[in-house]
């Protein structure tokens, strides 16, 4: 993809980027939704530019039943007409995971399988990505801009100059729905046996892979925020 994209949606960010993105796009740009803690705001913009815009949701097995609710919830809310529930192969699994605990001895290649494989497969031809992240939860992310570009396709984070206040302002101000475990305490939620109470506006990541120096699950990189030489268009290794 032409770098010059850049130009064109210069300055631009939130539902004012969406807006000629999904124009510009359309049929061409998904967005990826894990249906977590903060995923309402994006979901409502994305809902209020074109409610038929594909949105994959990457189900693992492993998700809080909570989430799985909450997603049923939010489509019906926003009226999103083209949700896509995405899954690991069934071989890879079997091979890589039989018996469900290999998030216990390998939470990368849990990852890879779960995630990273089924989301390759269902980008396949899409020109454009979008996801929720932002800058304002640290590490790999505090860097993060609006547009880049990543195996020839453009990359858009509509939210990643939103703060904590930001979001929580614009749940407000539209009445959206949150995740039933943020009002336990989880301030991000992902898998549940990865995924514990915990975080907050500082550091809302610190309940995902507590304990360990895992920080990202790797779909929007190779590994855990750095380039990591993994095969990833095979068959899983677990060498």
């Amino acid at each position: 993809m032409d770098k010059s994209i850049f130009e064109t949606y210069a300055g631009l960010e939130a539902k004012a980027l969406l807006e000629p993105v999904l124009r510009d796009f359309k049929g061409r740009a998904a967005v990826v939704s894990s249906f977590g803690a903060e995923s309402a705001v994006l979901l409502h913009m994305v809902a209020a530019v074109d409610p038929s815009t594909p949105v994959i949701f990457l189900d693992t097995g492993k998700h809080f039943w909570e989430t799985l609710h909450y997603r049923a919830k939010l489509i019906d809310r926003l009226g999103l007409t083209d949700v896509r529930s995405v899954s690991p192969d069934t071989e890879e699994l079997a091979t890589a995971d039989p018996d469900g605990t290999l998030h216990k001895v390998n939470g990368d290649k849990c990852c890879h399988v779960r995630k990273t494989l089924p989301l390759q497969r269902a980008l396949e031809g899409f020109d454009v990505v979008i996801s929720g992240r932002k800058r304002y939860h640290g590490a790999a992310r505090a860097t993060l801009e609006f547009l880049s570009l990543a195996d020839d396709r453009l990359k858009v984070e509509p939210l990643a100059g939103f703060s904590a206040l930001d979001l929580d302002a614009y749940r407000k101000a539209h009445d959206l729905p949150q995740h039933p475990l943020t009002e336990i305490g989880y301030f991000s939620i992902g898998c549940e046996p990865c995924t514990v109470q915990g975080g907050s506006e500082v550091d809302p990541r610190a309940g995902r892979w507590a304990g360990t120096s895992k920080t990202e699950c790797g779909i929007h990189w190779t590994h855990n925020g750095k380039d990591m030489p993994l095969e990833v268009t095979g068959r899983l290794s677990l060498a």
